[in-house]
């Protein structure tokens, strides 16, 4: 069974429904609120395993009640959490989260136990990467800890993922060891200076970062699909239609879906399209985790977009 290694941040999501995202020093009256498990690295370990990968989740979590909520939703998913820690002194991590009436989002992070996921404990899951086919990561946790885990993942032969949210500047050292970089349009812009609202622009911030030495560049575009640069070659992959409620846990579903295509041996294209179809699948439906797809629901999508 391929196996995904998912690095990365766990929190709880308290997500408020309202009809429009306030203005700086407004009060509103939302509608529905609701509290959900998410974190993108946990997002991301969960679409792993329901699209069809044995899943190894380095973590950390408090010692409270929202910990040891997210820890038996992991054991629930059937995710491997021998290396995931609670932390003796910090909390949980947590999502703030406001949802308007067209489904986008702003979220507030409180970091919590994440923060103090170290070299130190991703050392002590070397196991884990001498059997993962795929490496995932996310920047939720300390970039010199990503940066570890990724130097440990290239020491093991393991393909890296890097989902560069949310955005901030990157050491090249990083830049260097990964096989795939998946920013969305606002990611991009940060990393490269090019808003990638054309294909034009699109490729030449692809080319930008493939210049720092990332072999290949996978930008998302929401509703738009998915703009691949492998080898010199730029491609756009679609997405399905679908109506939009909640894009929270869209990227992380892509990245998920990604890394366990790529672990089972599928090509970067059809691995992009089923991640395409995981992420659309996403944006129907409330919240991070409760949203995330199976692989029978992604094959169902792909398949009614074909005919």
């Amino acid at each position: 069974m391929p196996e995904v290694l998912v690095i990365g941040s766990s929190n709880t999501d308290l997500v408020l429904n309202t009809n429009r995202l306030p203005k700086p020093g407004e009060t509103l009256l939302g509608a529905t609120f609701f509290t959900a498990p998410g974190g993108k690295g946990a997002n991301q370990a969960v679409a792993a395993a329901r699209s069809g990968a044995r899943v190894t989740l380095i973590a950390r979590v408090g010692q409270d009640d929202f910990g040891q909520t997210a820890m038996a939703g992991f054991q629930k998913e059937g995710i491997d959490t021998t290396y995931v820690l609670a932390d003796p002194e910090l909390p949980s991590g947590v999502a703030f989260i406001l949802v308007d009436g067209q489904g986008e989002n702003s979220i507030v992070v409180a970091s919590g136990a994440n923060a103090a996921l170290s070299p130190v404990q991703i050392d002590a899951a070397a196991p884990a990467f001498e059997r993962a086919n795929v490496c995932l990561l996310q920047l939720e946790t300390p970039v010199d800890s990503v940066e570890h885990a990724t130097l440990l993942a290239v020491e093991h032969q393991v393909p890296v993922i890097l989902n560069p949210a949310p955005a901030c500047s990157l050491p090249a050292n990083l830049l260097s060891h990964l096989d795939i970089i998946t920013p969305n349009e606002t990611e991009t812009e940060i990393l490269t200076g090019i808003l990638p609202d054309t294909e034009d622009k699109a490729y030449q911030a692809a080319r930008s970062l493939q210049q720092q030495g990332v072999k290949t560049v996978l930008i998302t575009l929401g509703s738009r699909g998915a703009f691949l640069v492998a080898d010199g070659k730029p491609t756009h992959i679609p997405a399905p239609s679908v109506t939009v409620k909640d894009t929270t846990a869209a990227g992380d579903a892509f990245n998920g879906a990604l890394a366990s295509a790529l672990s089972a041996g599928q090509s970067l294209e059809d691995a992009v399209k089923f991640a395409n179809g995981a992420g659309a699948l996403s944006v129907t439906k409330q919240g991070a985790q409760p949203a995330i797809p199976t692989k029978l629901d992604i094959d169902n999508i792909i398949i009614n977009s074909i005919l």
